[in-house]
């Protein structure tokens, strides 16, 4: 098992960062392929839940909000029909008029590392242009 980190610093206070990453109507934007239904109650043991389409059809995302540290930290969970559930967390930094993010998936297995690692930059790189636009 490895741990995938990575880290980015966005052109944006904290505060922006923040309500990009945790509200529904933008999460619905920039988390991975387009999500036609999304809910979410950000704080501690709140769930999420979202509906990804992809070209095999659409499929049920959910999880729960372990930790929440608002402008902090998020530590939260996302299950997948068929596959283990996934943890990962992502620590805000005020850098003035930039915020940097640190994002963190541990226990990823080894077979899975590059996949993963790919698809949280195309997710994060996802955010960046939401972020810009709003």
């Amino acid at each position: 098992m490895n741990d995938i980190t990575i880290t980015r610093v966005f052109d944006a206070p904290l505060a922006k960062v923040w309500k990009v990453w945790t509200e529904p109507e933008y999460f619905a934007q920039w988390f991975g392929a387009p999500l036609p239904t999304v809910a979410s109650d950000v704080r501690p043991g709140g769930a999420w839940r979202a509906t990804i389409t992809t070209a095999q059809g659409e499929m049920p995302l959910s999880g729960v909000y372990r930790e929440v540290e608002v402008h902090k930290r998020l530590v939260w969970t996302m299950d997948v029909p068929g596959a283990p559930e996934v943890v990962m967390d992502a620590a805000f930094t005020d850098r003035g008029d930039r915020t940097e993010v640190v994002y963190h998936q541990p226990g990823v297995p080894e077979e899975h590392c590059a996949t993963a690692e790919a698809g949280a930059n195309h997710i994060l790189d996802s955010f960046a242009s939401v972020l810009a636009k709003s």
